[in-house]
């Protein structure tokens, strides 16, 4: 699928912060088809049981693109929100030290509140990981009193990806 642009990183978040040598550090793209998705990988100090990613940690990821879904969809990084509720299913095992496919997409969207599907795949489209979120949309100031949008999300490190390619099966 092809790739529209890549979306900002933070700075210490667990998810895609680049100063948190602890984080996964992931890439979020904004795709032709109006979802957000991510390649990405877990590492060993994430793990649960030796072999298996933290189940608390898979549910980050499925958080995060709750807010990295609506920006895909209106391609607009200023709009901020906070997760209201989140469902997560655990299909299969998730392997750290592998490369992973994230995908979120809007199902709707109006005015204060956002509902997202967000999915973590195998490389080869197996689906291991789903959840549903529902998100109300903030200005950042109510979020965090002392919050610059700017200074929180200031990286943006283009990285040439172009496409993501996987089927889902």
């Amino acid at each position: 699928m092809k790739v529209i642009s890549k979306q900002r990183n933070s700075r210490m978040c667990a998810i895609c912060g680049l100063d948190n040598a602890y984080g996964l550090q992931a890439p979020f793209y904004n795709m032709a088809d109006g979802s957000c998705m991510s390649v990405f990988a877990y590492k060993e100090h994430h793990q649960s049981y030796p072999g298996r990613v933290h189940g608390g940690l898979i549910t980050a990821m499925l958080d995060e693109l709750g807010l990295r879904a609506m920006w895909a969809k209106t391609l607009n990084e200023e709009e901020f929100g906070v997760t209201m509720s989140l469902t997560t299913n655990f299909r299969k095992p998730v392997p750290y030290g592998v490369p992973l496919i994230a995908k979120g997409v809007v199902e709707h969207d109006s005015h204060k509140f956002v509902a997202v599907k967000a999915q973590i795949f195998d490389e080869t489209g197996v689906l291991l990981a789903d959840g549903k979120l529902n998100y109300i949309k903030l200005d950042p100031k109510q979020i965090a009193a002392d919050a610059s949008v700017h200074e929180e999300m200031p990286y943006l490190r283009e990285d040439g990806v172009t496409d993501i390619s996987f089927k889902e099966k």
